[in-house]
């Protein structure tokens, strides 16, 4: 059974799957700057995923490179983000969205309602 997280920004009218995208995209180059630090291919473990979009569709996919991270979906629901992780996901692709989950909920300043169902609520600093 697929299995989802939420993110629930504050300002909601900031929510679109560009945004969402940029932020993945400034993930994986703090990743890969992390690994230049470290001097090795610390990127390519921290976010090991292909993005892949389709014009039609109103959500994008992040497509595992290897056996151990399959596939999470990512799209927008009720003016919310949300997460997902079909069936053919695997424990990595689990660990790997909680951890992109709270990156988006900091970056958002958004509530992040996890896997589990627990709530993680933004602090108002």
């Amino acid at each position: 059974m697929p299995q989802s997280a939420y993110l629930a920004p504050r300002e909601v009218e900031d929510i679109n799957l560009n945004k969402i995208k940029d932020l993945l995209i400034y993930y994986k180059e703090l990743m890969n700057k992390t690994g230049e630090q470290l001097s090795w291919s610390y990127g390519d473990s921290a976010y090991p995923y292909d993005l892949i979009e389709k014009p039609e569709d109103p959500w994008f996919y992040l497509k595992g490179k290897n056996e151990d991270y399959r596939m999470i979906i990512i799209g927008i629901s009720d003016k919310r983000i949300q997460v997902v992780l079909p069936d053919q996901s695997t424990h990595g692709d689990k660990a790997k969205a909680n951890e992109l989950c709270k990156f988006l909920a900091t970056n958002l300043k958004a509530n992040l309602t996890l896997f589990n169902g627990r709530v993680i609520q933004h602090s108002q600093k």
